[in-house]
């Protein structure tokens, strides 16, 4: 296996490898492993490598999550991604701005490497499903029922008499809106599909700190 660029200056800058070294590595979609340096200059790292570890089980869990700000994505991606979330829907919201939609950020290439950035940083090799919804009526009435089937369904919601349970055993889809919450019209379509409102106490927290407080407590 050769690297270059970025993951060529991570291990010379960070891991400060040298030949005969044995690193971590793991093939996308695939299995886990080692490595020895065999060669490593400026411009490219050759590693004999072994696959021989499956990689780590994903969590019982699919999120479903109100576009945040750009600069905020990349975060939450990777973020949920390190996690171990199986599967991921970024959908529409009444306070989500049009322009987010319309982000660089969007783009698929680095869609994708923000959940390669989350693989990294959790030995992981299998990426978390992705899916872009930008209507969420139709989503939430049509598409949504059969993706919550067989799982506790839970949305997120600041001040909902329901405090978050923990360490809940099967499948679960969670909700988590945008910052400023969701409007009372989304509540009630997701309640109609299904969902109940959890709440994580007083504290009004980020996207980013809210989706892995809440996937904390519940997986």
């Amino acid at each position: 296996m050769r690297l270059t660029g970025r993951r060529l200056a991570h291990v010379r800058e960070v891991h400060r490898a040298a030949v005969g070294d044995r690193l971590s590595v793991g093939l996308l979609g695939g299995l886990l492993g080692s490595g020895r340096v065999t060669q490593l200059d400026s411009e490219c790292l050759a590693m004999d490598i072994t696959l021989d570890q499956s990689p780590p089980s994903k969590l019982p869990l699919t999120l479903m999550l109100a576009l945040p700000r750009p600069k905020v994505l990349n975060r939450v991606l990777a973020s949920a991604t390190s996690l171990g979330v199986a599967r991921i829907y970024l959908v529409n919201a009444w306070k989500v701005e049009k322009s987010y939609w319309k982000s660089p950020r969007m783009e698929g290439s680095n869609l994708l490497e923000q959940r390669i950035l989350g693989l990294e940083q959790a030995k992981d090799t299998v990426l978390p499903e992705l899916h872009l919804r930008r209507l969420f009526r139709p989503f939430v009435e049509e598409e949504l029922p059969g993706i919550t089937e067989g799982s506790l369904a839970l949305v997120g919601h600041p001040g909902a008499p329901m405090p978050c349970p923990r360490a809940v055993q099967g499948p679960v889809t969670l909700a988590v809106g945008p910052e400023g919450g969701w409007i009372d019209a989304e509540l009630l379509s997701l309640r109609g599909a299904g969902f109940q409102a959890v709440d994580l106490g007083p504290r009004i927290l980020r996207t980013e700190t809210a989706v892995a407080a809440l996937v904390g407590r519940l997986c």
